[in-house]
């Protein structure tokens, strides 16, 4: 047993139209692992043509979405001009800065279709010099990715460098993401990455050092290496990275490290006043309850 490792079991969110998710971060024991301050689970989910999970046009700021399919697709739009089919194994970056409007929709092509779709989306806050950053949008596609053999593994460097291997992602601060497959009976020593890590099991069941990590879970991990072993074949992803230079504030879609800031985006929303996808008229209203500065 690690004493070290920290559990979170996270808990499922609807976020409208039946569309539900598994959220792990933030969580009361954790607010955050390195730079990364957000973390849902989709799916895999069956989308059939009587079914809209289209998310409509919302603002962001102070952080960067990132955005991460193992199956299906999504259009995002955005205030910036962006118009992008995200694909498994692509990661999707946008900069949400000083402020960014989007929307994730069903691609045209899949409207009539049946399929499942499956993936990530985690935020990342910026560092607080880079708050009030231009927004930005960023596509790598699949092939640009790093994937090598590490034993056992089968290891993709989303985001950041490991094993020898860096991603072309560009970012901020010092960020990691990995996506590792383990077959049935592998064996996997993770080596400290970075100053602060955590691994969730998006299928499959893992051990920890010992320790039961059941699928969909994520554990935060100590400063020491881990070895992880799997009783079936596995899928996990790593984050990580170094730790946020000073608390962050989180409300609704917006993260900044002062709390009126978030107010006077609230504001800018109400008046529309954040951008708009070109295109779209629909949005997303604030929530009812306001943030209080």
């Amino acid at each position: 047993m690690n004493p070290s490792l920290q559990l979170l079991a996270g808990h499922q969110k609807d976020l409208g139209g039946g569309f539900l998710v598994r959220r792990l971060l933030p969580a009361a024991a954790r607010r955050s692992v390195g730079p990364f301050v957000f973390f849902d689970h989709f799916g895999p989910s069956l989308e059939t043509p009587d079914v809209n999970h289209d998310v409509r046009p919302h603002p962001h700021i102070g952080l960067a979405t990132v955005t991460y399919l193992f199956e299906g697709a999504q259009m995002h739009r955005d205030s910036v001009g962006s118009l992008q089919l995200i694909e498994p194994g692509a990661i999707n970056w946008m900069t949400a800065g000083r402020g960014i409007v989007h929307s994730e929709r069903r691609p045209e092509s899949l409207r009539d279709t049946s399929y499942v779709n499956h993936g990530l989306q985690l935020w990342v806050a910026l560092p607080r010099e880079a708050e009030e950053a231009e927004p930005s949008f960023e596509h790598t596609p699949a092939a640009a990715i790093p994937e090598l053999r590490v034993g056992d593994a089968t290891v993709r460097v989303l985001v950041g460098e490991a094993f020898g291997q860096r991603s072309p992602v560009h970012t901020l601060a010092s960020t990691l993401y990995l996506d590792i497959q383990l077959p049935a009976g592998g064996q996997f020593e993770l080596p400290p990455l970075a100053p602060e890590m955590a691994l969730y099991a998006v299928q499959g069941a893992l051990w920890v050092d010992g320790q039961a990590l059941p699928t969909q879970q994520m554990a935060v991990l100590g400063p020491e290496a881990v070895h992880l072993s799997t009783p079936e074949a596995t899928r996990l992803v790593v984050i990580g990275g170094s730790p946020l230079d000073g608390p962050r504030h989180m409300w609704w879609n917006f993260v900044s490290s002062r709390r009126e800031r978030i107010a006077q985006a609230a504001d800018d929303w109400q008046a529309q006043r954040l951008g708009q996808v070109p295109g779209e008229t629909e949005f997303i209203p604030l929530p009812e309850t306001r943030f209080l500065p």
